[in-house]
């Protein structure tokens, strides 16, 4: 374990906040950020100087829980909260994999670079209220367009850079964007993967594309634009004032059904971000933040928030995380808070490749997407000289964490020590009962929570027949969480058909369709299970076949299908032939049951 100092903990933005506050214990300050809503959010956006072209009138309505109103009456624009720091303090800085030469921006090369996106997406035509779509790798560019869009009133659908064509046309076809940002190639491993021509397999619009090499080979359509072509000159530019509850981004998160949910993110969510930044994770002026992710991820979106509304700098590596390049990026960056998935941990101790640099800059790591493995988390922690890792669990439709640790509490290797501030929530047991072991249910309201859907009735996908505890209304969410005897939490995975899998939410129906169009399969069953020892969830696959089939080719054969169809990164743990799938009176498929089934067979084989 970690054991915070009293001296470190009195130089951190969570107790200086408490003491400012007139609180001396956590849990007292924690109470009164859940009791006293509005007090609480009010001294938060004061706190991270949030921008306001005119004041709210109340922090809070919630006369309708399930539909709060945030910062009412209030105009604004979130981009404007994101330069505030000194003009001259490095906003980016920004390296590509097998390159030695590292790139800088200060706040107002970034603000003049982000102005001229604006103006360009202007002069396109666009207006205020148009959606435009990314699907970038997370370099300089990306985040740019991604504040432009913002800052210009529209509204940003982002896609991940691996999903397939076929994938990203969904995603597009729910939330259709007037303008698609990409680029030629994406590069990884020395490799050039094509990504303007998965972009144009997925029926795309007018796209403008960001050359990853110089002198770019790719041909491109008529009506398609290179990025230099694109970009305007003017460096000026007004944010378009808007309301606190506008859209500013377009998420996609799975549930329990094939498609995606769409999940807009308003102007008050990235203040949840901004916040969780603060108080969990200690951002302050200057610190240099490093997250391995995407646009496409709430991650992405978190990472600009929860740095540039904090004074910090976006430490961005382009291409794999694996790499010593990455290692050598995040040492010579001086790169202060890191932000992993368990599944990448979990490489870099099998390969040894981080432990030649110097990260003694780091003053924590941060761990989501999936539940971790204590001796991997450990790990992490000494490749750094023993720093704490904030284990952050939460959502898209949060907006950030609702289960975390901080930085003044005791750190034990993953595990959560803290509902996140400003947020609460129950665990209730299959009979419906308070419990410390079983389901999370959500306790609006809560500033990030999200209040629609664009593609489904939100009230059914979080509040229809919940349970009733002491009167309040719950909110569904969907994870296994147990609380330890010392009160500290493990989330133990999903309760529902969705799964993690090297930190990418996806729905058992996802994958089942797309299995059940291989001809060898007559029907089948996807679960996530989780090693005895914890970390990260393994996808095993539960088979009909039609007919006699060889379970190692049609192994191969699926994980073919799902990394050209669905996502590279789905790795198939194992296949498993049965005669039948276990099923309920409604002819359900019973995937709990193999899950238990499968999870009994690996604890048998220890």
């Amino acid at each position: 374990m970690w054991q915070p100092t009293p001296d470190f903990i009195q130089k951190t933005n969570l107790y200086r906040q408490m003491q400012k506050q007139g609180f001396e214990h956590y849990h007292d300050f924690y109470q009164w950020s859940i009791t006293k809503h509005a007090d609480f959010w009010d001294a938060t956006v004061k706190a991270l100087d949030i921008q306001l072209k005119s004041p709210y009138s109340t922090v809070l309505d919630d006369s309708d829980v399930e539909q709060p109103q945030w910062l009412k009456d209030a105009q604004m624009n979130i981009v404007d909260s994101c330069f505030k720091a000194d003009k001259n303090q490095p906003a980016i800085i920004y390296q590509k994999e097998n390159e030695t030469k590292r790139q800088t921006l200060s706040y107002a090369e970034l603000e003049q670079y982000v102005n001229r996106i604006a103006n360009a997406l202007i002069k396109n035509g666009l207006k205020k209220g148009d959606i435009i779509g990314i699907d970038m790798a997370m370099n300089i560019e990306a985040v740019a367009i991604y504040l432009a869009g913002i800052k210009a009133g529209m509204q940003v659908v982002t896609v991940a850079d691996s999903f397939s064509p076929d994938e990203i046309k969904v995603r597009f076809d729910i939330a259709p964007p007037k303008l698609v940002f990409t680029q030629d190639y994406l590069l990884r491993g020395g490799k050039k993967l094509p990504l303007y021509d998965k972009v144009l397999q997925a029926g795309a619009g007018k796209i403008i594309i960001v050359p990853a090499i110089e002198n770019t080979d790719v041909r491109i359509r008529r009506q398609d634009v290179f990025w230099d072509e694109f970009l305007s000159d003017n460096t000026q530019f007004t944010s378009e004032t808007m309301a606190p509850l506008d859209t500013t981004t377009i998420l996609f998160s799975s549930g329990t059904t094939g498609s995606p949910k769409a999940i807009p993110w308003n102007h008050t969510t990235a203040i949840k971000s901004a916040a969780d930044g603060f108080y969990h994770h200690d951002i302050k002026t200057g610190d240099v933040v490093a997250w391995p992710t995407n646009l496409g991820w709430m991650m992405g979106p978190w990472l600009i928030y929860a740095t540039l509304i904090n004074n910090g700098t976006i430490a961005l590596f382009e291409g794999s995380p694996m790499s010593a390049d990455f290692g050598k990026f995040v040492q010579d960056a001086g790169v202060n808070m890191l932000g992993v998935v368990p599944s990448i941990v979990r490489a870099w101790k099998n390969a040894g490749t981080m432990e030649n640099f110097d990260w003694s800059a780091i003053k924590c790591f941060s761990s989501t997407g999936e539940s971790s493995n204590p001796q991997e988390m450990t790990y992490l922690m000494q490749l750094a000289g023993n720093k704490p890792v904030i284990e952050y669990c939460g959502g898209t439709e949060i907006g950030g964490g609702y289960v975390t640790s901080t930085l003044i509490q005791t750190n034990i290797p993953s595990t959560f020590s803290t509902p996140a501030l400003g947020s609460e929530f129950v665990i209730i047991d299959e009979e419906g009962k308070l419990s410390d072991k079983g389901e999370v249910f959500l306790l609006p309201p809560a500033m990030g929570l999200s209040f629609k859907l664009l593609n489904r009735n939100h009230h059914q996908v979080y509040y229809e027949d919940t349970p009733k505890i002491e009167g309040k209304v719950l909110r569904r969410h969907g994870d296994f969480l147990v609380r330890m005897e010392n009160g500290y939490y493990r989330v133990m995975g999903r309760t529902d058909d969705s799964m993690n899998l090297g930190g990418i939410k996806v729905s058992s129906l996802q994958i089942e369709e797309l299995v059940n169009s291989h001809v060898a399969v007559t029907e089948s069953a996807a679960i996530a299970i989780s090693p005895p020892e914890g970390g990260p969830a393994r996808l095993v696959l539960y088979i009909v076949p039609n007919g006699i089939v060889d379970k190692e080719l049609l192994q191969h054969e699926l994980q073919k299908l799902i990394k050209q169809k669905l996502n590279p990164l789905f790795k198939i743990y194992d296949v498993v032939i049965t005669e039948k799938l276990p099923r309920t009176a409604s002819n359900k498929i019973m995937r709990r049951v193999l899950r238990q089934t499968y999870q009994k067979q690996m604890q048998d084989e220890i």
